[in-house]
């Protein structure tokens, strides 16, 4: 009988869709929808390995959350939606 919990190896291990993480897996997913949508499904797929690919050097040596920081600090404020964070621009605070 198969036992109904799983325990991971290690702790450490990003979560996974597939083989990749979440953050590799939603850059991948833009340009395969766009080749999807504008039916150019093959240049879709080689762009979404291709951006797949440039993410995992981005990344590689680096913080797994380093996207998110980058994302952060780079993007404007309304875009991810964090409430409880000061914005970016503000470099001094007061406390």
């Amino acid at each position: 009988m198969a036992d109904p919990y799983i325990i991971p190896r290690r702790l450490d291990d990003p979560e996974l869709i597939g083989f990749w993480t979440i953050d590799e897996f939603g850059g991948m997913l833009t340009p395969f929808t766009w080749g999807i949508l504008s039916q150019h499904i093959f240049i879709g797929i080689i762009v979404a390995f291709g951006a797949w690919f440039a993410l995992r050097k981005a990344k590689a040596g680096r913080a797994s959350s380093w996207v998110a920081h980058a994302a952060y600090w780079y993007l404007p404020a309304g875009l991810l939606g964090l409430k409880s964070t000061p914005p970016s621009h503000c470099r001094l605070l007061a406390g």
